[in-house]
């Protein structure tokens, strides 16, 4: 009886089985990256996100169902036509306030 027991563990298709299970276990935590990716195009939600706040290299990505849109920074001046509508002052404790004209 002592025999049959060592024939089992010498076996080297355990040590395959163990590897596909290692690979399918992998797999799956790929897929669930995956799906919480915020780019995920079958995700339905519009989003915008926002690379490098403030920076030279800033970078801005709006998803509107299945349409992404990317803004890149460049180092020119914007230019626009409007009028002003009010003013935003910023309190000691953080709070800001917006007064319109």
């Amino acid at each position: 009886m002592r025999f049959l027991e060592d024939d089992e563990m010498d076996d080297p298709l355990l040590s395959v089985v163990n590897l596909i299970d290692l690979f399918l276990v992998v797999i799956g935590i790929l897929l669930i990256v995956i799906v919480q990716n915020p780019l995920n195009p079958f995700n339905q939600q519009d989003m915008t996100i926002i690379e490098n706040p403030g920076k030279d290299n800033m970078k801005i990505i709006i998803k509107q169902g299945e349409e992404l849109t990317k803004y890149e920074t460049s180092q020119q001046i914007g230019e626009g036509v409007g009028s002003k509508v009010g003013a935003t002052y910023r309190l000691d404790d953080g709070r800001m306030i917006y007064i319109p004209e």
